[in-house]
C-alpha cells in the first residue's frame, strides 16, 4: 500500500465530506480509512465500505454519502456494475452521489469503463492521503480528477466515434487474474509472477489455466496478443 498522508489537511471552514469506501482488500480498506478518516484534520467522514458489489450498493443506499472511493474490480461485476445499480443516486437533483474510482490499475479500458458509467474521476492508489482528501473535496465539488496521465485515456476515447466500449470478455476475469495476466503478458515467468503477487506457482497456473479457458485462448503466446491488442501491458 503506498498511500501515505504528508502532514493534515487544514479544513479552515470546517467542510465536510461523507465517504463511503469500496475495494474487496480489506487491509487496504483499514489503511484508506487511518489515513484520509481523522475526521478533525481532514474533514473526510468514512460513514461505511464495502467488499463486493452487492455490499456496495447496499451501503451506499443506506447513506447516502458525497463521495464513494470505488475499486474498479469487486466481486460480483466490478465497479462498472456498482456503477448502474446507483444511476438514480447519481442523478438524484438533491446531494447527488459522486463518485471517485480508486485503483491499482491504469489500464485505459479500466478508466474508460468507470467514466462512461458515470465515475467522476479516477486516481490510482500511488495517490498521497493528502491528494486523496483534496480528491474527495473536488469531486464532491462536482469536478472531476485524475491521476498524471489518465485523462489521456478518457479524451482519446471521448474524442473517437469509434472508441470500444466495456471489454466484456475482460469483466469475466477475476481482479487477481488480471494482475496475473498483466505480468505473463509482459514476459514474467511464473515464478517471477508468484513472488511478485506473493503466491505459489501452483496459484499461478492455476490463475493462468483460468484465464485461458475464459478467454478461450490456447497458450501464453496468444494471451500476450490478446493482452497487447487492449493496451493491458
Amino acid at each position: 500500500m503506498t498511500i501515505g498522508m504528508n502532514g493534515t489537511q487544514d479544513q479552515p471552514d470546517a467542510r465536510r465530506a461523507r465517504v463511503v469506501l469500496v475495494d474487496d482488500h480489506r487491509m487496504f480498506r483499514a489503511g484508506v480509512q487511518a489515513e484520509i478518516g481523522r475526521t478533525e484534520e481532514t474533514g473526510v467522514e468514512v460513514v461505511g465500505e464495502a467488499g463486493d458489489v452487492d455490499q456496495a450498493v447496499s451501503v451506499i443506499k443506506a447513506t447516502r454519502p458525497d463521495v464513494v472511493l470505488l475499486d474498479v474490480h469487486l466481486p460480483g461485476g466490478g465497479g462498472v456494475e456498482v456503477l448502474r445499480r446507483s444511476t438514480e443516486l447519481m442523478s438524484a437533483p438533491q446531494r447527488p452521489v459522486r463518485f471517485l474510482a480508486l485503483s491499482v490499475s491504469d489500464a485505459a479500458e479500466d478508466v474508460i469503463g468507470v467514466i462512461r458509467g458515470g465515475a467522476r474521476g479516477y486516481v490510482t492508489k500511488t495517490i498521497t492521503g493528502t491528494d486523496l482528501v483534496d480528491a474527495v473535496f473536488r469531486v464532491a465539488d462536482g469536478d472531476a480528477v485524475f491521476s498524471p496521465r489518465l485523462a489521456g485515456f478518457v479524451l482519446d476515447a471521448f474524442a473517437s466515434s469509434e472508441a470500444a466500449p466495456v471489454d466484456e470478455d475482460l469483466d469475466r476475469l477475476t481482479q487477481r487474474e488480471r494482475e496475473v495476466l498483466r505480468l505473463i503478458a509482459r514476459g514474467y515467468a511464473y515464478k517471477e509472477v508468484g513472488k511478485e503477487l506473493f503466491i505459489s506457482v501452483k496459484t499461478v497456473e492455476s490463475h493462468v489455466s483460468a484465464v485461458l479457458r475464459k478467454l478461450q485462448l490456447s497458450n501464453r503466446h496468444e494471451l500476450t496478443r490478446w493482452a497487447t491488442a487492449r493496451r493491458l501491458v
